[in-house]
């Protein structure tokens, strides 16, 4: 999976953040209108979206003229996918996963055990 750049970044923190999995998506003013504080161009909100839907990580949809577009998954299956990308970055993923659960906090690693169990129980 591909790491993004800030502003793709801050287009999907819109995606995210206002556009539940169960609608039709925004058009790209919608997502231009919600970048707050960013003088961003139109065309080149547009053209981050392309991007991003080459990318797979949105889905887009014709409306007319236009498209709507809305996050191909969630954030959280992302963040999940990256952490994936990363223990395959080579040495041991075994040896990786030991010293990522001894940095995590102690609410942390009850989050982890919790979900363990439950997969371990659902097998």
């Amino acid at each position: 999976m591909t790491r993004l750049g800030d502003l793709e970044r801050a287009v999907m923190d819109v995606l995210w953040d206002r556009v539940p999995a169960t609608s039709d998506g925004v058009t790209v003013r919608e997502v231009a209108d919600a970048l707050d504080g960013r003088e961003l161009a139109y065309t080149t909100v547009m053209t981050v979206l392309d991007r991003l839907a080459g990318k797979g990580m949105v889905q887009r949809q014709r409306e007319g003229r236009a498209w709507r577009y809305r996050a191909a998954a969630s954030r959280e299956a992302h963040i999940a996918q990256l952490m994936l990308d990363a223990l395959d970055l080579g040495g041991s993923r075994d040896a990786a996963l030991v010293r990522f659960a001894r940095s995590v906090s102690g609410t942390e690693a009850d989050v982890l055990r919790a979900a363990l169990t439950d997969e371990a129980t659902d097998r």
